[in-house]
């Protein structure tokens, strides 16, 4: 990580728009999107005096001073002004297209770039958890609950979210599905109208619902069909593991109980107390349901992963009575038919990666498309929900794809979702 000690203290009465700033409290700590960011706006000056900080790290070079309200007025008039020759001349319909193509396109990366590194803050913030479970338990709960409550901030926001397909993630494995997990399921809750003392309780349930596998030996924290009968019962050791580190955490009953049913299933065939849905908290039955899904698209061995699509499909299939149906269902359609990470042949047999759904309406999903006319590079999502002549025809495992649309669709060994405000602007491409 970059060393930003050398970077100067300022004031935090002396701040002006244009400011690149880097917050010291942590992400848990703050509103914003990032913890390092330029300041855009009288409101976040209001936000970042609010925060008891009287100093805060600053980088002049990456500052643009030039974006003081002062000089915004003559700027305008100055680009607004008319001068030379050429502005007698209206573009031709050629440039208008690439400029159209050139702002989308840098739209389009730099909401990818905030969603990839909100995603690598909640990864530093879960490790740090994970890293004092045993030395502080009480301080580890509280970074929980801290992550936790960051999500929310950022989540439950008015409007609908994308759930997002990011690039292959840095990391261990087990971080990551914490963090699906976590996410996915709170979009569910979400989706389900919980309120902020349920969402928390969900949120730092999920993060925290594999933490026994701290107390078993590697080899034996992810199932394999190969397992004996003993090493099946040291692996399903880590539910009441996992429920001793979250009683000494001090964690609220919820979260507990999803740590302590998060492997049960609704017709009573789980473990370790092959309970019935009955019996099953709300927080547990999501969890339960999610971790599967993550599980299926994300095993230990990537070549017997499942496509997002196939994931589904056997979960319902074989699903009905091992979930509540209800939460199934509805868990299907915020995820889409065709889920971040698919590949899909399109109705005009052109190639494509799902890269996005929006959960509210997830019918047509964001798609980027084999498109041999435009470099790799450069390609731009399209959103189908805004193309009702162009639709998905079926999906299909990544080595059917044609090679060429293998190589220029590069499809994720491993999936890692993350969720951002459904966009409007011109980072997506419409009919």
């Amino acid at each position: 990580m970059q060393d930003r000690t050398s970077d100067p203290l300022i004031d935090v009465n002396q701040l002006t728009v244009g400011m690149f700033i880097h917050l010291d409290l942590g992400w848990m700590s703050h509103p914003f999107p990032l913890s390092s960011f330029k300041i855009a706006s009288s409101d976040q000056l209001l936000i970042l005096r609010r925060l008891g900080l009287t100093q805060v790290r600053w980088s002049p070079a990456k500052s643009d001073l030039s974006l003081q309200p002062e000089t915004a007025p003559a700027a305008q008039a100055e680009a607004a002004a008319p001068t030379g020759p050429a502005a007698a001349n209206d573009p031709s319909p050629e440039d208008l297209a690439r400029e159209a193509h050139r702002l989308a396109l840098a739209a389009q990366r730099e909401a990818l770039r905030l969603c990839e590194a909100q995603y690598s803050e909640a990864t530093e913030g879960f490790r740090s958890v994970m890293e004092q479970v045993h030395s502080d338990p009480h301080q580890a709960r509280g970074h929980a609950e801290g992550l936790t409550a960051a999500l929310l901030d950022k989540m439950l926001v008015e409007g609908d979210l994308n759930m997002r397909l990011l690039n292959e993630s840095a990391g261990d494995r087990s971080t990551a599905h914490a963090l699906n997990v976590c996410i996915i399921a709170l979009l569910l809750g979400r989706a389900f109208g919980l309120g902020r003392d349920e969402m928390m309780d969900l949120g730092v349930g999920s993060l925290l619902h594999d933490v026994g596998k701290l107390e078993i030996a590697p080899r034996l924290r992810h199932r394999d069909e190969s397992f004996t009968a003993a090493e099946t019962q040291a692996y399903q050791q880590h539910v009441a593991k996992g429920v001793a580190i979250a009683q000494a955490m001090g964690l609220a009953p919820g979260p507990l109980l999803i740590i302590a049913q998060h492997h049960e299933h609704a017709d009573g065939s789980g473990f370790p107390q092959r309970i019935n849905m009955d019996r099953m908290s709300t927080g547990a039955r999501i969890v339960a349901l999610v971790n599967r899904f993550d599980g299926l698209c994300n095993p230990l061995l990537t070549s017997k992963a499942m496509t997002p699509h196939e994931a589904l499909s056997l979960m319902f299939a074989q699903g009905r009575n091992r979930f509540d149906a209800t939460m199934l269902n509805a868990f299907i359609r915020m995820m889409g038919v065709y889920p971040p990470g698919s590949t899909v042949q399109l109705t005009d047999d052109r190639y494509a990666l799902v890269v996005s759904v929006n959960s509210a309406r997830p019918l047509k999903p964001r798609v980027m498309v084999h498109d041999v006319k435009v470099p790799k590079e450069e390609a731009l999502v399209l959103n189908l929900e805004e193309m009702p002549d162009l639709g998905i025809r079926r999906s299909l495992k990544p080595q059917f794809l044609p090679r060429a649309s293998l190589d220029y669709l590069s499809p994720r060994a491993r999936i890692a979702y993350f969720f951002d405000a459904v966009s409007t602007g011109p980072g997506e491409l419409a009919a």
